[in-house]
């Protein structure tokens, strides 16, 4: 290979040993490409299989829960009728068992208190071997009815006066899933934190750890730090947990078989717990500023103040509202739909409306996938704000001039 320059009428040409590194760069560089292409086609594919996998799972999970309602059920299905809202609530809904396959399910522990004392027994007691609810006798005749334990009368109707002195304190499925969850939180966190403890901080991180780190760096760099400020460090256990809680119960909701299958990130409860936390570090935590700009709006003609001031209160909770409502529609609205797609099959009653329903339900499979993460940064994002709004100081130039923050905006 040559190249010449032209300058002054002379020609300079390259040295007679020099060998230029391109064809070898060029090869192992096509190879290198080659090689992560490969790579990438083989993790893209896993993940579609283990996506129809899961959905395959579902399917077969609807119809064994589908032939288990009962010789009602299996009658109304054979007159052409099947209730599908029946069978996508009885999944996303909370129980007091924990439906593994077919007929095999885990039976939860019920923990009930009530004026005649606390007692035990096992949610198996509350079904026969056809998987149709029964009564047990405890301290009163108890029943399930529309996913909760009952007292009921001897004809079977619900005693509404008794119900109420019952207080249902059972290990539920989601109550399960969130021990199941935090579990892993524990084991994740713990471990991460013991290779940090034994590498030190400038090491280069390994396994678990290498994975872990650029997650706990990108909640710190671009959730913490850009709304709560230079006092981030102080908030940023809370934010961690508040995104890896959510984000593993998210994760775990997609996967149809155990240890995931429950809802427990669509239930309300959770989110409300999630929501009420914030609040009470938003305003235990808010400092004068804060107070001061929600009862008397600095900088406003008094009658503006008088105006603004019940405006202000009131979003005080409806942020927490609007942090619990946001993570508990989404949620369940994908499962719904992945559900919706699913019931196709049993509404057709024909093998061939899974070409249809399976294709989709994998491609809103995908966009879950992105909704879980997603919704566990914005609920962690927004929680930073609230915070970050709450105990930062204003500084006002005079009393007529009110000052802007563009993190309010």
């Amino acid at each position: 290979m040559k190249c010449s320059l032209k300058s002054k009428n002379k020609k300079w040409q390259w040295p007679a040993d020099f060998t230029p590194h391109t064809p070898i760069f060029a090869p192992n560089f096509g190879t290198g490409m080659s090689l992560r292409s490969v790579q990438s086609l083989l993790v893209a594919t896993f993940g579609l299989l283990l996506i129809s996998f899961s959905n395959v799972s579902l399917a077969q999970d609807s119809a064994h829960a589908v032939a288990a309602e009962g010789k009602e059920a299996a009658h109304a299905e054979k007159e052409g009728k099947f209730n599908v809202t029946e069978t996508i609530l009885e999944h996303i809904k909370d129980s007091h068992s924990w439906h593994l396959f077919g007929h095999t399910s885990i039976h939860l522990p019920v923990i009930l208190y009530s004026d005649k004392g606390l007692e035990f027994f096992s949610s198996s007691n509350l079904m026969n071997e056809h998987h149709e609810e029964v009564v047990y006798n405890g301290h009163y005749p108890y029943k399930v009815v529309a996913g909760k334990i009952k007292v009921v009368n001897a004809d079977g109707s619900v005693n509404k006066e008794a119900s109420a002195k019952v207080w249902d304190f059972s290990i539920t499925k989601n109550v399960t899933a969130l021990l199941v969850s935090v579990t892993l939180l524990l084991v994740i966190f713990l471990s991460v934190a013991a290779a940090y403890k034994k590498r030190g901080v400038k090491s280069a991180p390994k396994g678990l750890q290498s994975f872990m780190e650029p997650v706990i760096l990108f909640v710190r760099d671009e959730v913490a730090k850009p709304n709560i400020g230079h006092h981030y460090i102080k908030y940023m256990p809370f934010i961690l947990s508040l995104f890896f809680l959510i984000l593993i119960n998210n994760f775990l909701g997609l996967i149809p078989f155990f240890p995931g299958g429950a809802n427990l990130s669509g239930n309300i409860a959770f989110t409300m717990t999630l929501a009420v936390c914030v609040f009470i570090v938003v305003n235990i935590k808010g400092n004068k500023s804060y107070w001061k700009h929600i009862f008397w709006m600095p900088g406003m003609h008094w009658s503006m103040k008088l105006f603004l001031a019940p405006i202000e209160l009131i979003g005080v909770f409806i942020k927490p509202i609007s942090l619990m409502v946001r993570l508990f529609a989404n949620l369940t609205a994908g499962h719904i739909l992945v559900l919706s797609l699913v019931c196709l099959i049993f509404i057709f009653k024909t093998v061939y409306a899974s070409a249809i329903a399976v294709p989709f339900a994998v491609f809103i499979s995908l966009i879950e996938l992105l909704v879980a993460f997603l919704q566990a940064y914005i609920f962690a994002m927004l929680s930073a704000m609230y915070i970050g709004m709450a105990i930062e100081e204003h500084h006002h130039h005079g009393d007529h001039e009110p000052h802007y923050n563009e993190s309010e905006d």
